[in-house]
């Protein structure tokens, strides 16, 4: 059993992961999706890290942070506030010291799959409406700052693309976990807004990187 810290992507939200967050409980797991305050103008990529580990601070051990998407940017940087066991990036943006978000899109190579509707073409149509209402506005100044670390966290990393993820298209991903984590990723089917269209085969993968935590 271990406590999930939930960070979602760009214009996201905690709702993003409510679906997941049950999954995990009904496997003994603890589970909070973070709300990023990402309509403040004011708030910094540090102030996203302390959003999430205000929320986890008091959970249980061991602590597994899962950053979805543009999360990637903020979840390695709870790895260097508080102890966690493991980080894992779901179809997921790395950053690289002292990159800006606008920067990262050419020193990543990223390619456009030039389909259409690359966050929501596997889910449900109703679910699928109700997540573009919720999306938000990003109004941080996180997006316009250098990442701030100088290295990558010590922290055991994985990444786990979608196989049918239209934004971050499976050729692409594979090929950014090696170039920046030196790691190969791991796979499961689904698009780019997994934890809507396969909540419970996301969170049978999330429990997996938890059973195979030592000592646990």
């Amino acid at each position: 059993m271990a406590t999930f810290a939930l960070i979602h992507g760009g214009g996201g939200s905690a709702w993003d992961w409510h679906l997941v967050v049950p999954e995990l409980q009904e496997r003994g797991d603890a589970a909070t999706a973070v709300d990023l305050p990402t309509e403040e103008s004011s708030a910094g990529w540090w102030v996203y890290a302390e959003a999430v580990v205000t929320a986890v601070r008091e959970q249980r051990q061991p602590l597994i942070v899962v950053g979805h998407s543009l999360g990637g940017f903020t979840a390695p940087l709870v790895c260097a506030r508080i102890p966690v066991a493991l980080l894992v990036l779901v179809a997921a943006m790395i950053p690289s010291p002292g990159e800006r978000f606008d920067e990262w899109w050419t020193n990543a190579g990223y390619a456009d799959s030039g389909l259409d509707d690359v966050f929501y073409h596997d889910v449900q149509p109703e679910l699928a409406a109700e997540a573009q209402r919720r999306e938000r506005h990003e109004a941080s100044i996180a997006l316009r700052e250098p990442w701030p670390l100088a290295a990558w966290p010590q922290t055991p990393t994985r990444y786990l693309l979608c196989r049918d993820d239209r934004m971050f298209t499976a050729e692409w991903a594979r090929r950014h976990a090696r170039e920046r984590l030196a790691v190969e990723a791991d796979e499961m089917d689904g698009g780019h807004y997994v934890t809507l269209s396969r909540p419970r085969e996301l969170a049978y993968r999330l429990d997996a990187y938890a059973a195979s935590l030592p000592d646990n």
